[in-house]
């Protein structure tokens, strides 16, 4: 059986970056990946990606670039999936990570090794492998197990479904009467490329969302927020930027969206320039959350009654890490807790990069993460005592349920606030290490 002293699974933006960080710090490791070439979700027509072919990033180029590998400068400031994808592979390969990378290697089974440390089996092409390591970094993300509406909407519906994970482009929209339901990034740009394509487009919004332009002032909408976290806690950036956002756009309730339950920075942002202006136009009608199906047609809450020919679901993902035994996700992989996001409390060397939600950018984030990974498993960077530990995620987890409610606290985080974080948690880690 091959010995390994570090297993990585997953070659995205996650693993890319642990990867980097493990070399760095002069820590071998072998990351399995189910792709053939690096990059993860961002690569078109991967085996668990949901690029389609008009996504582009819906965080600026300077806000989500990696610290030590900056995007071109002359690229736009919302970058498409080519570039994104081109960028990863790029990464991979002036940072030598792609001698440590096994493709088409499907991780199946994640389970306590009986002399200590971890064995990891997976499906290659040469058929099933099993090694044992050290530790191993789960960072294989969580946006690639589609999530349906549940319990199901009431009545029965002929209209085909299409889940969000499963569209690649409007040449599926062409000519239909489409139905988009969500209010997150995905649904607002499926809902444009179908007013493009379709015969009809409607937009299904259950709950009220805040609308950002890509474009605020003149700049990129996340630097100017960017740029008050250093400066404001969140509740000031979040009346500061409602108040930009109703000078600038005006409330959501303008546009037949429903008025958010929530206030700015309390949820994931969802970004989109084209949006607004295409249901000005006429070309995208607002619905609200679905009551029942009618066979063809959709009956919603407020009585209305459409016909459809093609429903997109852009309900999201579950977190889904099938390979790791129930006992250690303890009541479900979305409500795991972890120091800083990043060490099991119960299971010495298993780590996470990438389990999270940022109102941000994921690289910076990982990239973070990674660093406090590397430096765990180097040994210049020591974890606080597990008490410690414990009782550290349970107030983050208080604050984030003050914050953001019940949909997945424990996953969520604030971009700024938690890259300043780990960055301190790195340095008093140090200092506990050299003492």
């Amino acid at each position: 059986m091959l010995e390994y002293r570090v297993v990585v699974i997953g070659a995205g933006p996650a693993g890319l970056a642990t990867l980097k960080a493990l070399a760095d710090a002069g820590v071998p490791a072998v990351c399995f990946d189910a792709g053939d070439r690096p990059g993860g979700l961002w690569v078109f027509g991967g085996p668990h990606s949901s690029a389609y072919r008009t996504l582009h990033l819906n965080t600026s180029r300077t806000r989500t670039e990696f610290a030590d590998f900056p995007m071109p400068a002359d690229w736009p400031d919302y970058p498409g999936h080519t570039e994104i994808a081109a960028y990863l592979a790029d990464y991979a390969t002036t940072f030598g990570l792609t001698g440590a990378i096994r493709h088409r290697h499907v991780v199946t089974r994640v389970r306590p090794a009986p002399a200590g440390g971890w064995t990891v089996t997976a499906d290659g092409p040469q058929g099933t492998i099993e090694v044992t390591a050290g530790a191993v970094v789960v960072a294989n993300g969580h946006n690639s197990v589609p999530r349906l509406p549940d319990p199901p909407y009431p009545g029965e519906l002929t209209a085909e479904q299409l889940h969000s994970h499963d569209y690649r482009g409007p040449e599926q929209l062409q000519g239909r009467r489409v139905l988009v339901v969500g209010g997150g990034n995905s649904a607002m740009d499926i809902a444009v490329d179908a007013s493009h394509a379709a015969a009809r487009t409607l937009l299904s919004v259950r709950r009220g969302v805040w609308v950002v332009p890509k474009y605020l002032f003149g700049r990129p909408s996340d630097t100017l927020n960017g740029a008050l976290a250093k400066r404001l806690p969140w509740r000031a950036r979040q009346r500061i930027s409602q108040t930009m956002l109703r000078l600038a756009v005006g409330p959501p309730t303008r546009y037949g969206l429903p008025a958010p339950s929530h206030g700015f920075l309390q949820d994931h942002p969802t970004l989109s320039d084209a949006l607004l202006p295409r249901i000005t136009h006429g070309e995208i009608g607002v619905r609200p959350a679905i009551a029942r199906f009618e066979g063809a047609g959709v009956v919603f809450t407020n009585g209305r009654r459409d016909p459809v020919d093609l429903i997109v679901w852009c309900t999201g993902y579950r977190v889904d890490l099938p390979f790791l035994d129930p006992a250690l996700l303890g009541d479900g992989a979305d409500r795991l807790p972890l120091f800083r996001h990043v060490f099991h409390l119960d299971a010495p060397g298993l780590m996470f990069v990438g389990l999270m939600q940022s109102t941000g950018a994921a690289l910076p984030v990982v990239e973070a993460q990674a660093r406090l990974v590397a430096g765990h498993l180097a040994g210049t960077y020591t974890l606080p005592p597990l008490p410690a530990q414990r009782s550290d995620c349970a107030e983050e987890l208080r604050a984030a349920t003050d914050r953001w409610g019940s949909r997945r606290p424990a996953m969520r985080i604030d971009f700024d606030a938690y890259l300043d974080l780990a960055a301190r948690e790195l340095a008093a880690g140090r200092k506990r290490a050299a003492s």
